[in-house]
Formats: C-alpha cells, sequence, structure tokens
C-alpha cells in the first residue's frame, strides 16, 4: 500500500487554520514561531484570527498555507510517534513548495520566503487578471472552446473541473463560449490574478533568481511535479520545473493518476480543508483518502498514515 502526502494551494485558506493543532501539538505550535521569525510578520496571528480580506492577499496566503500544511505534518508525527515516508510527494501550485520542505529539499524559513516572494511576485504582475473553476467540461473540451480567447486552461483539477485563467474583462465572454459548448457552471473564484496563465511569464526570471539563491537538499521522497506530472528524484530538477510552474497549466488529473501507476492507493492531505482528496475522489473513486486539518481528522487518518510503506 503505497502512500503519497498532498500540500494544497491557494482557494484552501479560512481563518482559524492551524490553531487547534498548534495547541496540542508543540511542534506544530514551533512551526508557526519559526515563521513569525522568518518573515517578520505575525502569521500566526493571521492564520488564527484572519481578518478573511488580509488572508486573501497573495503574498499572505502563501507562506500562510504552507506554515499550516507543515504544521499538521508535524503534529500528524508526533500523534503517529513516526511516520512511515511516503512514496511519492504531491502539492497543488503553491502545495509543490510545501511538498519540497516535507520531501526535505527545503527548510521552512527558506521556503516561507521563497513562496512570500512569489506570492508578491505573483500578485504584481496581473492586477487585471482573474480565474474561474468550469463545471461539467474535461480540459480537452474547455481548451478547444477557448481557441481564440485571451483566457486559457489553468488547472485540470478532476473530470468535470477545470479551472481557466485570464483578463477579468475577457472572462465574461469566456463564459458564455464553454456554456454553449456544454459546462453546467462557470464559476469565478476568490484570487486576486491570472495565475498559471501566460500572464505570469513576467514573474518568471525574478523567481527564478529567488529560486537560484535559496539552498536545495537531496529529496528524501519523489516529487510529482504539476508542470509535467512525472515523478522526478533528483533536486537539481526542481528549480527548472518551479518556475515553469507559475505560468503553466497545473496537470493535477495526470499527476495523480501517474501517483496510482505507482502503486500509490492512499492520498493524505495536510492543511486547511479537503480539497485535495476530494479531487482525488472524482479522479481514482477506490482510492483511500484522508485529510489532516484539526485534531478530529488527524485522529480519523492516523490509521492510513500509520499504515503506509514507500
Amino acid at each position: 500500500m503505497g502512500v503519497a502526502w498532498l500540500f494544497p494551494g491557494q482557494g484552501s485558506q479560512a481563518v482559524g487554520m492551524g490553531r487547534e493543532l498548534a495547541g496540542r501539538y508543540p511542534r506544530a505550535a514551533r512551526v508557526f514561531e519559526e515563521a513569525n521569525d522568518a518573515l517578520g510578520i505575525d502569521l500566526r496571528a493571521l492564520c488564527f484570527d484572519g481578518p478573511q480580506e488580509d488572508l486573501d492577499r497573495t503574498a499572505n496566503t502563501q507562506p500562510a498555507l504552507l506554515a499550516t500544511a507543515i504544521a499538521s505534518l508535524r503534529a500528524a508525527e508526533d500523534a503517529a510517534e513516526g511516520l512511515a515516508g511516503p512514496k511519492v510527494v504531491m502539492g497543488h501550485s503553491l502545495g509543490e513548495f510545501t511538498g519540497l520542505v516535507a520531501a526535505g529539499a527545503l527548510t521552512l524559513p527558506d521556503a516561507l520566503r521563497l513562496v512570500r516572494t512569489r506570492g508578491e511576485l505573483m500578485q504584481a504582475a496581473d492586477p487585471a487578471g482573474a480565474m474561474a473553476a468550469v463545471i461539467g467540461l474535461d480540459a480537452y473540451a474547455v481548451a478547444r472552446a477557448l481557441v481564440g480567447t485571451a483566457v486559457v486552461v489553468a488547472n485540470d483539477n478532476a473530470p468535470g473541473q477545470v479551472v481557466v485563467s485570464g483578463p477579468r474583462v475577457d472572462l465574461p465572454r469566456a463564459a458564455d463560449v464553454l456554456k454553449e459548448a456544454g459546462a453546467k457552471r462557470v464559476v469565478p473564484l476568490r484570487v486576486s490574478a491570472a495565475f498559471h496563465s501566460p500572464a505570469m511569464r513576467a514573474v518568471a526570471p525574478r523567481l527564478r533568481q529567488a529560486i537560484g539563491v535559496t539552498t536545495l537538499s537531496a529529496l528524501r521522497y519523489p516529487v510529482v511535479a504539476n508542470v509535467d506530472a512525472a515523478i522526478h528524484q533528483n533536486v537539481r530538477e526542481m528549480p527548472a520545473l518551479l518556475e515553469k510552474q507559475v505560468w503553466s497549466p497545473v496537470q493535477w488529473v495526470a499527476s495523480v493518476r501517474r501517483a496510482a501507476g505507482e502503486s500509490v492507493s492512499v492520498f493524505v492531505e495536510f492543511g486547511p480543508g479537503n480539497v485535495l482528496t476530494g479531487l482525488v475522489k472524482r479522479i481514482l473513486p477506490d482510492a483511500a483518502t484522508a485529510n489532516v486539518s484539526d485534531e478530529t481528522t488527524l485522529r480519523q487518518a492516523l490509521p492510513l498514515i500509520k499504515g503506509g510503506e514507500r
């Protein structure tokens, strides 16, 4: 039974995230202390008390989610008195950086500073951009319908659930086109820019620079990358993948199927909510899933996360 560790991206944030686990597990609490020290801001208070408007700002959301997810992992490690290592690590967009912390390639302080920079760059790059979820069409049908528009596929999340990205002024027309093509709904998302679209190419040079001055250590666990849904074991491949990821579609469906092809049958999500495990169940209905976001979900997840093997 192979286990994959999953780490969420933007959209999973919520005021109060991490508070319960930090109150129960000292190593989880220390994650937020390290975050405050690394960033020079009170990230702990932002996660625990909000306000939501500040938490939703991309430059805050990214380090907040990373810290909360790692705190959830640390709590699980303590509750399980050690965890069996995963067969693969997977993160959705921002979550790929969190996965690199879990895999030992990035230190927590370095990762926090890096995603804070990433968030600032992404937030500033395209203030006129927006995103929307398309329900009821697969990624190929969405891409075909959008030919000739300025809107592109940003995330292939699950069968019948695709996220598109582009200029805010173009999204209403794109929504009409997609509904004509058979989409059941097109739902605007709570984000501040057109992530995973060509508008983010402007971010690449400065993100490359930030990654280049960050120390990367050997991967303890393989990573399934967003941009190619391939398994990577050499950390030297990661900088180019992380740079490309910011303006490329997230291949989540293909990534989950690739993990399953490596004998992964258990998917455990660390961090607020259960967005990723919900997507996994739509892709692989027979997969076992669990999420770790508070004490209740941690206790429910323990039999799965203690039983995994690499």
